[in-house]
C-alpha cells in the first residue's frame, strides 16, 4: 500500500470536513495537494482498498425505515441471487455467512410501507423468503481500522 492510500484511509474514518472544500482541507491537512487527494480517494475505490465513499445517513432520522434481512439461499444460487437482491437501490451490504441463513443484507426505503414491498419484490424475483429483522434497540460502536507504517 502507497503512502498517501494509508493516509487516507487513516484520516478519512470517523469523518469527513464539511466545508465548501473538504479535499483541498484533507489536503492541507496531510501534506498533499487537493486533485492528489481526489485522485487518491477514486484510486482506494478503483484497487478495491474501500468498495464505498460516501456520506451515511441515519434514514430513520430523516423519515426512512431500514432493516436487516436474511435469507436461506442454496449454496448453487448464491451468486445469481446475490446479482438480483443487489439489484434493488434499497439495499446495501450484501454478505455471505456461513450458517443455514447464508445471505445477510441492508434494506433501506422511504418508509416501513416502502420497505415491505422491497422485501416482497425480492421474495418474488428470488422464489425465496426474507427474513426481516427490525432493530429494536442502536448501538454506536466507532470501528476504526488502522493502516500501520509498512
Amino acid at each position: 500500500m502507497k503512502p498517501l492510500q494509508r493516509d487516507l484511509i487513516n484520516n478519512l474514518q470517523g469523518g469527513f470536513p464539511i466545508c465548501d472544500r473538504p479535499f483541498q482541507e484533507l489536503a492541507t491537512r496531510l501534506g498533499y495537494d487537493e486533485e492528489t487527494v481526489i485522485k487518491g480517494v477514486k484510486g482506494l475505490i478503483s484497487d478495491g482498498y474501500v468498495s464505498r465513499f460516501g456520506p451515511l445517513y441515519n434514514t430513520e432520522k430523516l423519515g426512512g425505515a431500514v432493516t436487516l434481512a436474511a435469507m436461506k439461499v442454496p449454496a448453487e444460487r448464491f451468486d445469481q441471487v446475490a446479482e438480483q437482491v443487489n439489484a434493488f437501490e434499497e439495499v446495501a451490504h450484501n454478505y455471505e455467512r456461513e450458517d443455514t441463513l447464508n445471505m445477510w443484507f441492508v434494506i433501506l426505503a422511504e418508509n416501513e410501507n416502502a420497505l415491505l414491498k422491497v422485501i416482497d419484490q425480492i421474495e418474488a424475483t428470488t422464489g425465496i423468503t426474507v427474513l426481516n429483522f427490525p432493530k429494536e434497540k442502536e448501538f454506536f460502536l466507532e470501528l476504526r481500522l488502522e493502516v500501520p507504517e509498512e
